[in-house]
């Protein structure tokens, strides 16, 4: 008699970490306060415009709706219940990461260049925004009020763009860290699913 012990035994196969499956909690939280500081950055812009009569230019528009991308990409990773074929957090922060980076670029060119002039019209960010129609369907929020120029204005010692700017740099420097930490978690687990 064969020993049932030994023939045709097999070690179980390991799960891949329950985290992986459905999200890191470290992951959820930060992609979850990122959102949180888009939001944030949308309602203040918002607050300035409406109680302070700070209008604003096509480009702070166009930051407007970048930081919205942010917040939802990074609510869209925080909020996925499960994986499917790879880690879905992975895309998430990249996205984020791309729109900081556009973002920070968009700020960056507005503190530079934009606030010099005196028109808006016609540029790349009049042309987005016209091309989204935002404009049209939330005007409260998305339609551009003022020139590049008018635009302009300091808040504690700062323009508006340059607080922009370091935002989005914010946003872009830990969507990077969380991206390679997930990569690496990642690569871990289907390491010790493999053994």
């Amino acid at each position: 008699m064969t020993n049932p012990s030994t023939s045709g035994a097999t070690s179980p196969v390991p799960s891949p970490d329950r985290g992986a499956r459905r999200g890191h909690p470290a992951d959820r939280l930060q992609l979850a306060l990122l959102a949180g500081l888009s939001l944030g950055a949308i309602g203040a812009a918002l607050v300035s415009q409406h109680q302070f009569d700070m209008q604003p230019c096509p480009w702070c528009i166009v930051q407007r709706m970048l930081f919205g991308l942010i917040a939802i990409f990074a609510l869209t990773g925080a909020l996925w219940p499960r994986r499917t074929a790879r880690q879905p957090h992975l895309v998430a922060t990249l996205a984020v990461v791309l729109a900081s980076v556009l973002g920070a670029a968009s700020a960056l060119w507005q503190q530079v260049f934009a606030a010099k002039s005196s028109s808006c019209n016609r540029t790349v960010a009049d042309i987005i925004v016209s091309a989204t129609q935002l404009d049209a369907w939330w005007p409260e929020v998305f339609q551009p009020r003022a020139s590049c120029a008018e635009a302009s204005q300091n808040l504690l010692g700062l323009p508006y763009a340059m607080w922009s700017l370091m935002l989005f740099l914010v946003i872009a420097v830990a969507g990077v860290k969380m991206h390679l930490n997930q990569r690496h978690r990642v690569v871990f687990d289907d390491s010790n699913f493999g053994q």
